[in-house]
């Protein structure tokens, strides 16, 4: 059975990514699996306790989770382990073999994000996985309803089409295909619409409904997130590697700059080649 892995550390932005994470389960018959990393200066706000009693306290909260969630989806577990957050949480989910790993972000600005990489961008950059990474107080409530799909010129851009075609299908969403012309040169911009339309071929063979839109972008990041809150999309699907534009060097990378910045969920997904 598919596997869903959630980062906790209970704050409400874990539980906040718990709850969309049931939330896909529930609709696709997945199973769910909690982990909680010790680490030294993990968590200090919210166990101001004895350290010799820490991992009580962890597993009390456990219990009283499990016990909220009972019958949400087919099942919930939690696993508690030691090291660095992010790479813990990924080798949990490297060895449950995962379907995906969701997370919770504060989110990032100014020079901040350029000198304090959170574990949020951390489990994105080290995931093997597809990671869904959810700003605080995004509604809970939400279906994904319309998904946005964003396509450059690169080869691995297309990667991302499975996946969000099977979570279209769990929840008979509207995919938007977003086609981001950032070249005036006539063969990569046919390039952007030929990958559309193979887009759209694999969603007619499964019945999902998708719409085109092509959009002159210099500014990936931004003209995505206009597009996605034009239409009030629940989710927007990107690949951890990307094309690049003048705009974008001086941004930063941009899986960094959507999981900092996008008021929606973030669906980061590694290219198979950078997977090793």
């Amino acid at each position: 059975m598919k596997r869903i892995v959630v980062g906790i550390d209970f704050s409400d932005n874990s539980i906040n990514a718990l709850e969309h994470a049931i939330l896909i389960a529930k609709k696709a018959n997945m199973s769910v699996t909690l982990v909680w990393v010790d680490h030294i200066d993990y968590s200090k706000e919210i166990f101001n306790i004895d350290p010799t009693h820490r991992l009580d306290a962890v597993a009390k909260r456990f219990n009283e989770l499990l016990k909220n969630y009972e019958g949400c989806c087919n099942n919930i577990d939690f696993v508690v382990r030691k090291g660095k957050v992010y790479s813990e949480i990924c080798d949990v989910a490297n060895e449950l073999k995962a379907y995906m790993i969701v997370a919770g972000t504060h989110g990032l600005s100014g020079f901040e994000e350029f000198w304090s990489g959170s574990n949020a961008n951390r489990i994105v950059s080290a995931s093997k996985v597809p990671v869904l990474t959810i700003r605080g107080g995004v509604d809970i409530s939400q279906n994904l309803d319309r998904i946005v799909l964003p396509l450059n010129s690169t080869k691995v851009t297309r990667e991302k089409i499975p996946i969000v075609a099977e979570l279209a299908g769990y929840f008979n969403s509207e995919v938007h295909i977003l086609g981001l012309q950032t070249s005036g040169h006539a063969d990569i911009r046919y390039r952007i619409k030929a990958y559309a339309a193979q887009a759209e071929d694999y969603f007619k063979e499964r019945n999902i409904k998708y719409v085109s839109v092509f959009i002159d972008s210099e500014q990936i990041t931004d003209d995505t997130l206009k597009y996605a809150k034009k239409i009030k999309a629940n989710m927007i699907a990107i690949m951890t590697e990307q094309e690049t534009t003048t705009a974008n060097l001086w941004m930063g990378p941009y899986a960094s700059q959507m999981v900092n910045h996008s008021p929606f969920p973030v669906l980061s997904v590694t290219p198979k080649s950078a997977i090793i």
